[in-house]
C-alpha cells in the first residue's frame, strides 16, 4: 500500500474493481473534508454505485440517499440526485488544478450546493478549476478507477464497497 503521511486525512476505498486510496487535504477544504470523513465513519458511502461515468472526464458517485444499493431509498434511476441529511456545504474553491486522480466535490448549480457527491478526475479537468472544490487525491489505486464502468447512468454500475478512513483502519 502507499505510504500514508497522515492517517487521519487519508481514505481507503475498496470498490467492485479494486482499491483506491486518497490523500485529503484538510488545509485546502476544511469542511468538505470533515463531512467526507464524518459520511465515511458513519458507514453511509458503503454500497453507494459509481451513477455517472463519462469516458475520458471523470467517476462519480456519493449520493447516500438514491445511489445506495441496498438502502431504504435506492433507486437507480434517481442515483445522483440525492444527498446526505445534513446541510449544504459552502464552496472552499482553490486554485488546484483538476488532474487525473483529483477528488472533488459534486454539486448543482448553487455554488454552496455540494452535499455527499463527489467525483475523480480520469484525465485532466483544468476548465473545473475554480468552480468545484477539491479535496482529496488518489495516490494509490487509480488503475482501478480507471476500471470503473461507464455510463450517464451506468447500467449495473460498480459501487464503492467501503470508505473509511485510514486511520480508523489496522495498518
Amino acid at each position: 500500500m502507499a505510504e500514508i503521511k497522515d492517517r487521519e486525512n487519508a481514505l481507503i476505498m475498496e470498490t467492485t474493481k479494486g482499491q483506491v486510496v486518497i490523500e485529503l487535504f484538510p488545509d485546502l477544504a476544511p469542511g468538505h473534508v470533515g463531512r467526507i470523513k464524518e459520511l465515511a465513519r458513519e458507514g453511509a458511502y458503503d454500497g453507494v454505485v459509481f451513477h455517472r461515468v463519462i469516458d475520458g472526464f471523470m467517476a462519480q458517485t456519493g449520493d447516500v440517499k438514491f445511489g445506495k444499493s441496498g438502502g431504504k431509498d435506492f433507486n437507480p434511476s434517481r442515483a445522483g440526485m440525492g444527498g446526505s441529511e445534513k446541510p449544504d456545504l459552502k464552496a472552499e474553491f482553490s486554485n488546484v488544478n483538476h488532474a487525473r486522480g483529483t477528488c472533488s466535490m459534486a454539486r448543482a448549480q448553487n455554488p454552496n450546493s455540494a452535499n455527499s457527491q463527489f467525483f475523480i478526475c480520469f484525465e485532466d479537468a483544468g476548465f473545473l478549476n475554480r468552480q468545484y472544490t477539491v479535496w482529496g487525491q488518489v495516490i494509490e489505486g487509480m488503475e482501478n478507477v480507471d476500471k470503473i464502468k461507464r455510463g450517464e447512468p451506468v447500467q449495473d454500475p460498480d459501487k464503492i464497497v467501503s470508505l473509511k478512513v485510514a486511520a480508523d483502519v489496522a495498518a
